[in-house]
């Protein structure tokens, strides 16, 4: 019988199984959601030469609940606005494995009306 895999485990898996398709290049690089309890954090990066270019989060940004749609919200709107300073304008979305919903949905929304495409 198999091992039953935890929640997180499940998600690396999809997290995985997505990367081999999904791939930032140095025209359009990668936007990587990470999302735990309490905050959530997103990177731009170049897989080409495996650089950061920008990154940003509830953390950094000291929100009081990182944990919340509100949050998400306005570290997407902070993450646009730190691309379009960097020149970036189009990227490649990568979910990390999580659901396309909730906070993950609300941080690519906000992304998209503060002017980054994807």
């Amino acid at each position: 019988m198999a091992k039953k895999l935890s929640r997180n485990q499940e998600r690396v898996r999809r997290h995985i199984r997505v990367r081999r398709k999904v791939s930032g290049t140095t025209e359009r690089p990668r936007l990587s959601v990470y999302r735990s309890n309490g905050n959530i954090s997103v990177q731009i990066i170049d897989d080409v030469t495996k650089a950061t270019l920008v990154a940003t989060g509830s953390v950094q940004l000291k929100l009081e609940n990182g944990g919340n749609v509100e949050a998400a919200t306005k570290v997407g709107a902070e993450i646009a606005k730190l691309a379009l300073k960097e020149n970036i304008k189009s990227v490649v979305f990568d979910r990390g494995g999580y659901i396309y919903h909730g906070r993950v949905k609300a941080l690519a929304e906000s992304a998209r009306e503060a002017g980054l495409e994807f």
